[in-house]
């Protein structure tokens, strides 16, 4: 029964680290899409 406490606290923080990393990839991709953007013009 100890052990739950511990399960919950890892999910909640890969959870949170995969939040994190969804936005750095998204700035990036976004990042990209403008320096392509003014590449064309």
């Amino acid at each position: 029964m100890k052990k739950l406490p511990v399960l919950v606290l890892l999910i909640a923080t890969f959870c949170l680290s995969a939040c994190n990393t969804f936005q750095g990839i998204g700035r990036d991709l976004q990042r990209s899409g403008e320096v392509i953007e003014r590449t064309a013009k």
